[in-house]
């Protein structure tokens, strides 16, 4: 007998019934208190602006903090308060997550609730947006717990304890010199387990991974993803402890990275969403279809060279579309297994030209097998279907296939030494896009295929 699969209940829902039920104020606020805040912030999307103004009234501006810390477009849900409101608002959020909304809005309203903020809260939010988007120091946090390495166990439980009320990032603690310079870690668990009179010098972890404030992030991201540490220290050229980046700042990191690529692969500038204009979206589309515009004359006036073999041999336009299409794909299936390796930074030269060859080798041995095929099942079409001689039939199936052989070799190259030139000059080779890689194969299958014809089936064969 099958067991029943159990339905995952909606909590969103069931908060909506409690915010419009006929409960008491302090009844609501304790019914609600049961459930998690990210369904709490879904709820809460799903009310009217009238509605959420009451609800900012009774949450209080540090649990709307924590609730704004789920929503994914919190800057539009900040501006239905008053500044004063806000700006309270965001002095309870992580400073990452306040420099992010505030990263949203005009100069003016930003300038004006930065003003507005505590004096702690503003230095670190000032300091965070003072970064590029992509650097590190944009993404990291200055929610953790920092200790002197001069201190005893007992001390340092007592600093922990201290902080902990405003600081939640508690499961590494960072310890600092008598230069207050970065000296090392101490993982949670190592501290409470350590006897009062052990030496706390010998639980620090001195030498402990770290990335600085104006690294990029796609240089250092697989690099911090491999420590698998729940946050890892940002410092800065001299040394010193600014902030740490949480592993829920890597995932966004590397989801961000990922959209990125994924929209550079498709030939667009920028990724894009639902919320987008059509004016912004034809923005982000535009350069690279201009660009691909021009290569593709470039592929007709190519095959215009070669109108003296259509003229001679039409068939042979039967089949071109064939093997461009699959030049283009085996470039692409080649530009993306050679962005995913780029993605290592200590790749010998060695290494990519053993790449290279086995890409071709991978291009030649697919060729292979669907030149074969192609050879068998286009020679049988062209005999039974066009009513050809056999003979006739097979040396242009034979042409082809050949053709689509040296035109996956050709394209499997191309698809792997694009993306290293561009590495190579500092360029993202994610910009060697899948649009861009199969117009350039293109052109490659459109001479070799036609060349090949013009070679064998004209001039050796004479099939005129």
């Amino acid at each position: 007998m099958m067991e029943k699969i159990l339905k995952k209940p909606d909590y969103a829902k069931e908060i909506l019934e409690i915010m419009h039920g006929s409960f008491s104020e302090e009844d609501m606020l304790e019914r609600i208190s049961d459930y998690h805040e990210n369904d709490i912030a879904e709820a809460f999307e799903l009310l009217s602006e009238a509605e959420r103004k009451r609800w900012y009234r009774m949450f209080g501006p540090e649990q709307i903090a924590e609730i704004f810390s789920y929503i994914d477009d919190p800057d539009s849900y900040l501006k239905e308060l008053p500044l004063d409101e806000a700006a309270k608002v965001l002095s309870y959020m992580d400073s990452d997550d306040a420099a992010d909304i505030l990263d949203e809005m005009d100069d003016s309203t930003q300038e004006k609730l930065v003003g507005l903020l505590d004096e702690e809260s503003g230095h670190d939010i000032k300091m965070i947006l003072s970064y590029e988007d992509d650097e590190m120091g944009s993404r990291m946090t200055t929610n953790f717990i920092v200790i002197h390495n001069n201190l005893t166990i007992r001390q340092a439980m007592r600093e922990l304890v201290q902080q902990a009320g405003e600081n939640d990032n508690i499961s590494t603690v960072y310890v600092l010199d008598e230069n207050d310079k970065f000296y090392g870690a101490i993982d949670l668990k190592d501290l409470i387990v350590a006897r009062q009179q052990d030496n706390l010098e010998d639980i620090i972890s001195t030498s402990y991974p770290y990335v600085n404030d104006h690294e990029k992030v796609d240089e250092c991201i697989e690099r911090i993803k491999d420590y698998a540490e729940d946050s890892i220290p940002v410092l800065t050229q001299e040394h010193l402890l600014i902030g740490v980046i949480t592993a829920v700042d890597i995932v966004e990191a590397v989801d961000e990275e990922m959209g990125d690529d994924y929209a550079k692969l498709a030939g667009l500038t920028a990724e894009e969403d639902l919320k987008e204009t059509t004016a912004q979206s034809m923005k982000k589309r535009l350069p690279w279809l201009i660009i691909l515009l021009f290569l593709g004359m470039g592929v007709s006036s190519v095959v215009g060279v070669f109108e003296t073999v259509v003229a001679v041999l039409p068939v042979v336009m039967c089949f071109q579309s064939l093997i461009l299409d699959m030049a283009g794909n085996v470039g692409t299936q080649s530009l993306a297994v050679t962005i995913r390796v780029l993605m290592d930074e200590t790749l010998s030269t060695k290494q990519k030209f053993g790449l290279v060859v086995k890409e071709m080798r991978v291009g030649f041995c697919n060729g292979l097998f669907l030149g074969i095929l192609a050879f068998v099942f286009i020679g049988c079409y062209i005999w039974l279907l066009k009513s050809n001689p056999i003979t006739h039939a097979f040396v242009i199936s034979g042409c082809v296939g050949f053709s689509l052989m040296t035109a996956m070799v050709i394209s499997s190259m191309v698809g792997t030494l694009v993306p290293m030139f561009f590495h190579k000059i500092k360029i993202d080779p994610a910009v060697a896009s899948g649009p861009l890689i199969t117009t350039i194969n293109d052109l490659v299958a459109v001479i070799t295929y036609y060349g090949l014809a013009w070679l064998l089936l004209i001039h050796v064969l004479q099939m005129v």
